[in-house]
């Protein structure tokens, strides 16, 4: 099987690439519960990217007790307040995070336009805080470019949490293979606290997962990035400790070539750290796997990989099958361990090419193995739509108790429509599925 290269695929590739975030944390005692609440009304709200512009617009939809409802907004660099205007090719909304950056109760949205063209300097890029309120998103603030330069493509990829302990929402951002650090406050009138670059000798930044690893009141970093050494590539994570001066720590090979991919932070054995789950579907020719690195008081240790040639798991690792390229965390079972959920978009099912399914492994005491782990594809029994060439079902994968009933709910998305299947005390049941818009899975911010 070959990568498909085609515009379906595209749009898939945005979604999958949204920077995965924890929203769920509050940012501080007067900020919002949710960060992607945008309208303050207690429910978390979905923002996902659309081609509605030339350059670029997010379609908000605004959520409700039992998940994303009816009511939507759309914006665009041409909305009123927003910084630039709408162009062609500026990417704009395809990488995006959510936090209450001025904690005045409403989640705001940090927006990048990767391509956008600032001056002579094609592609730089650009950031912008879109605040929110009563009516959902209104006008917008710049983030000042720390690296300006052609074909920086500010920001590749975005973050959000409190690095530094002061109850504050800072933002990360990689900017030209580097990542620079924004400490708050952020506000209206811009960014007032310093500014921290982290970079070391032959690593150039492409992801960014934020989360507490090592279980003190600081928001831990781990940079995904590209390596080089002696002529030779690879991919690696890097965990930066939060604080007063962020840390550098140690680091974890996810993949031998370069290509690493992008994660979630979450406690899958229950030990109260976070454990960090990277996907790398370009691992051993897009065969993909998944790289678990547990939590502890000093941060990141032990770690483990998980494929499709570990036992327990459905399939066998082929070429293209991309295991790892969307990854998601949440609770399917109520058990209290945290549960991953793996997509795998050019898995071949009989003859149909990239037809695509997801994983669903679950969190107990010894860690995230393939005992017990769950399989869907089109040809399950429960599951809807007809096993079809590029559905790529499993693009975007998302776990969230949408319903509140204590279960995580998984939501895969598909070519051929997308799905929600519900948590139970048995894990995810396709009792009970139900079809959902694909453009709200991309919405979904972790």
């Amino acid at each position: 099987m070959r990568l498909r290269t085609t515009t379906a695929l595209t749009a898939l590739v945005a979604a999958a690439l949204t920077p995965l975030t924890l929203p769920t944390a509050p940012a501080s005692a007067a900020g919002a519960k949710y960060a992607d609440d945008f309208n303050g009304d207690g429910y978390r709200d979905y923002a996902s990217m659309s081609w509605n512009s030339p350059g670029g617009a997010l379609l908000i939809t605004f959520g409700t007790a039992t998940g994303p409802g009816t009511k939507t907004q759309v914006i665009d660099q041409d909305s009123a307040g927003v910084p630039g205007e709408d162009e062609a090719d500026d990417m704009w909304g395809e990488v995006r995070t959510a936090a209450d950056f001025d904690q005045d109760g409403y989640g705001d949205l940090a927006v990048a336009a990767r391509g956008e063209d600032v001056g002579s300097n094609e592609d730089q890029g650009a950031v912008m805080i879109l605040w929110g309120s009563p009516t959902g998103l209104s006008g917008g603030t710049s983030v000042t470019n720390k690296a300006k330069q052609e074909f920086g493509y500010f920001a590749n990829d975005l973050a959000t949490g409190d690095f530094n302990g002061d109850g504050k929402p800072d933002l990360a951002a990689v900017n030209a293979g580097k990542t620079y650090v924004y400490r708050g406050p952020i506000t209206r009138s811009g960014v007032a606290g310093s500014v921290s670059t982290l970079d070391k000798t032959g690593f150039d930044s492409t992801a960014l997962i934020a989360g507490k690893v090592n279980g003190d009141s600081k928001t831990d970093l781990v940079i995904v990035g590209d390596t080089f050494s002696g002529g030779a590539t690879a991919a690696d994570a890097w965990f930066i400790k939060g604080g007063s001066t962020l840390t550098s720590g140690p680091s974890l090979q996810v993949n031998t070539k370069s290509y690493g991919g992008d994660g979630v932070i979450a406690d899958f054995n229950k030990d109260g750290y976070g454990d960090v789950a990277i996907g790398t579907p370009a691992y051993s020719g897009y065969k993909g796997r998944v790289s678990l690195w547990y939590g502890s008081s000093t941060g990141p240790g032990t770690s483990a990989r998980i494929s499709q040639s570990t036992s327990g798991v459905a399939g066998t690792p082929e070429a293209d099958d991309s295991f790892g390229w969307s990854v998601s965390a949440g609770d399917v079972n109520g058990d209290g361990y945290q549960d991953l959920a793996v997509g795998a978009y050019g898995e071949k099912i009989d003859d149909k090419e990239y037809a695509g399914g997801v994983h669903v492994f679950k969190g107990r005491a010894s860690g995230v193995s393939g005992t017990g782990s769950q399989w869907f594809a089109r040809n399950s029994p429960g599951v809807t739509g007809a096993l079809d060439t590029d559905d790529m079902f499993g693009s975007t994968v998302r776990l969230r108790d949408t319903d509140r009933d204590g279960y995580a709910d998984l939501y895969v998305a598909g070519a051929v429509g997308s799905l929600r299947l519900p948590g139970s005390p048995s894990g995810i049941t396709t009792t009970g599925a139900t079809p959902i818009p694909s453009d709200l899975i991309e919405g979904f911010l972790q």
